[in-house]
Order: structure tokens, then C-alpha cells, then sequence
């Protein structure tokens, strides 16, 4: 008897998306709500676990296929199956060192998604002796490029015997299906771009009093509360008070009129294996510091897992995007539709700035906001700027809500 593996329901107006990757092969023992496949929609992956438990049956579909809501893509069969380690080759002793081009192969019990595989083709790693910190485990590209980092691999690669043939220099390509997040991110930036009146104004910011508190409190902060200080709770709660001075900027144009909203639900961009995503800071206007930073660390780790939901990144009333953390000095963001405005964030570099006559070395960071001109007028951008720059060079603002 065989019990069929249905795609779930992925959330509210999603009705398709793309078979990631193959969790589980055939003949392989499965346990009941075990995952055994993960799709990747317009804004997360999202992992297909199995109804019953049994055997692994016959997939119906392939790794990059597009398949619907309810649509059946495997089977699970009755039965105990044989465990994803009791492969053939594993019962023979491995030689001293594994050739890089073979690092994976020699490891098949391992769990590895095709970037994953990739990698460790690439940089001659050996899987096994790394300790995955995605989800049940498993290896991620960032557990992969911090091994290699640490140079735990380099004897076994060199140790490797020399390949018979080095590949000829050439002019290579590699063409790669785009990710259905990545298609998304595209067509909706371009959206933006073609129906928004996108303009971005810009100020600087001296750090000098936020990472001056930060320095002093960090330590007792992460205590009491169990998270690290960063910036992002200070600019966060900036944020939430200079909308609501500005109400215009945390403002939707929805047909013939305009939509004010008197909370703030802050996207902040998180680095996902995929990509970027942006999970929302439900009510940010009425958490504390702690909190914020609480909930930016728990997506930042269920980005790095996987684990986000489409819930997650539902809504969203104004966007931070902090390209700082990857070294930008300057951009121009764009704007997440619907909404009107994105702050972005850079980063802290000392510079010589003139301050009572004298020129003194502060740090600084330029902040760029980007908006709708259709819906906020450049006296609305700018006085939204300052406010949040008054707040940062002097934090007692927020505590007492000026």
C-alpha cells in the first residue's frame, strides 16, 4: 500500500512553486512527518514532509519542476526501508585522502543541496567532518566556506592525488536556473522602478553617542536580555518615531487614495542562503530595543535555516536594509511596493568632520532614503531623515520621545 506525498498549501494567493530539491531517495526509510522534499516559492522554501511512515516510494516529479498546490509528487510505500547511511560503497574502507572531485560522492548519507554539493566539489572539502547548522543538521554553503576558511581541509586536498588532466583555460559559462525567490525579487523591483516615482535624498550620521552606549551596555544588555546590543534596535526605534512625526512616509497610495497607518510594521533585510529576504518587525513602534533585537537575531537564524514563513514576510509598512554589514559606503535602495520608503543604512567609516570650529575624526555613516514621490514631497523625505539622525547622534531622544 502506498500513500501518496501532496504539495501543502504554501499561503494566501501562492498556487505554485518549484520542486528545490529531493530530501529523501527511493528505498530510503522515512519517518511520519519527516521531510522529504522542500519547494521554493515566491518568498520562502518550504519543506514537504511525509504523511505516514514507510519507505521512500517513486518521485513524480523532478528537482526543478513547477508543481501546484495538492499536486502529488511522490509516494511513501510500506515497509522499514534501508537508512539514507547503508549505502554500498560506505562498507569499503575510504583511502587516507578522499580526491577532492570525489569529496561528496564518498559521502552520499549526507544531505547536501545542490549548491552544497557544489561547493564542496569546488573547494576539495570533506563533508563529513563538518557540523552543519541548518535545520536537523544539515550543511549550509556558510558551514562549508568557514571550513575552508579555517584551512581544517588543506592537508586532505593536498594530499589528493594530482587530477590526470588539468581542465584546458578557456572562456567558461555556467548557466544556472534562476530560483523562483530570485525571479520574484526581479519582477517585483522592476515593478517598482516602472510604477513608482522613485527619488533618494541623503545625510550622514555621526555614531559617536549610539556606539558609545553600545560599548558601555553590550555586555550587561546581552546578560539581562540574552541577545547582542547592535545598531539595528537603535535605528529601528528611530525609524518608528520619525514615521510617526511623518505619517506620509509610512503611507500606501492604494488606487484613488492613500492609506496612513498609526503602526509600524518594519521589514528588515536578512541574508538568506537564496538571497535577501525581508521578514517583518510586527508593532515595532511598541517594542523595546531588547525586543527588536530579539526578533531581528531570530530571523537572521531561521534565514540561515530556512525556517522563515510566508507569515513572516506578510505586510510590512517601510523597510531597513542595512548594506553596511557587506561594506557598502553609499546606494540607493529601492523601494519594496506597496510600500513608499526604504532607509538605507551603511558603513561606519571615520572621517574628518568639522565640529565648534575644529576638525575632528568622528564615525560616520551615510544613510540614503528612498521614496514615492507620488505620495511624499522632498520636505517630507528630508525632515523624515533628520528626525532619524537627531535621534541617532542623540539617543535620549528616544527615552524621551523628541
Amino acid at each position: 500500500m502506498s500513500t501518496e506525498i501532496k504539495v501543502p498549501t504554501l499561503g494566501e494567493s501562492i498556487s505554485e512553486a518549484t520542486l528545490g530539491q529531493w530530501l529523501k531517495q527511493p528505498g530510503e526509510a522515512v519517518a511520519a512527518d519527516e521531510a522529504v522534499a522542500s519547494l521554493e516559492t515566491d518568498k520562502v522554501a518550504i519543506e514537504v514532509t511525509a504523511p505516514v511512515a514507510g519507505v521512500m516510494g517513486a518521485q513524480a516529479v523532478k528537482e526543478g519542476d513547477t508543481v501546484g498546490v495538492g499536486a502529488v509528487i511522490g509516494s511513501i510505500e510500506e515497509g522499514s526501508g534501508a537508512p539514507a547511511a547503508a549505502k554500498p560503497a560506505a562498507a569499503a574502507p575510504a583511502p587516507a585522502a578522499t580526491a577532492p572531485e570525489h569529496a561528496a560522492e564518498a559521502h552520499g548519507d549526507l544531505t547536501l543541496s545542490p549548491a552544497v554539493r557544489r561547493l564542496v566539489l569546488e573547494l576539495g572539502i570533506d563533508p563529513s567532518k563538518i557540523k552543519g547548522s541548518g535545520k536537523d543538521g544539515r550543511l549550509t554553503k556558510e558551514d562549508v566556506l568557514a571550513a575552508a576558511k579555517q584551512g581544517g581541509e588543506a592537508p586532505a586536498a593536498a594530499a589528493a592525488p594530482a587530477p590526470a588532466a588539468a581542465p584546458a583555460p578557456g572562456r567558461g559559462e555556467e548557466r544556472v536556473r534562476m530560483t523562483r525567490l530570485r525571479q520574484t525579487v526581479a519582477r517585483r523591483l522592476k515593478e517598482a522602478q516602472n510604477t513608482a516615482a522613485i527619488l533618494t535624498t541623503f545625510n550622514d550620521v555621526d555614531m559617536t553617542e549610539v556606539m558609545a552606549a553600545r560599548a558601555k551596555y553590550k555586555d550587561l544588555f546581552e546578560k539581562k536580555h540574552g541577545v547582542r546590543l547592535g545598531f539595528m534596535g537603535f535605528f529601528t526605534k528611530a525609524v518608528c518615531m520619525a514615521l510617526k512625526d511623518i505619517p506620509a512616509v509610512n503611507g500606501t497610495i492604494e488606487g484613488e487614495e492613500i492609506v496612513y497607518r498609526n503602526y509600524a510594521d518594519i521589514s528588515v533585510a536578512v541574508s538568506a542562503p537564496n538571497g535577501l529576504v525581508v521578514p517583518v518587525i510586527r508593532d515595532a513602534q511598541a517594542k523595546s530595543v531588547a525586543e527588536i533585537e530579539r526578533t531581528i537575531g531570530d530571523f537572521g537564524k531561521r534565514a540561515k535555516d530556512g525556517t522563515l514563513t510566508l507569515d513572516d514576510m506578510a505586510g510590512g509598512t517601510f523597510t531597513i536594509s542595512n548594506g553596511g554589514v557587506f561594506g557598502s559606503l553609499l546606494s540607493t535602495p529601492i523601494i519594496n511596493p506597496p510600500q513608499s520608503a526604504v532607509l538605507g543604512l551603511h558603513r561606519i567609516e571615520d572621517r574628518p568632520v568639522v565640529r565648534n570650529g575644529q576638525i575632528v575624526i568622528r564615525p560616520m555613516m551615510y544613510l540614503a532614503l528612498s521614496y514615492d514621490h507620488r505620495l511624499i514631497d522632498g520636505r517630507e523625505a528630508v525632515t523624515f531623515l533628520v528626525a532619524v539622525k537627531n535621534a541617532i547622534e542623540d539617543p535620549t531622544r528616544l527615552l524621551i520621545d523628541l
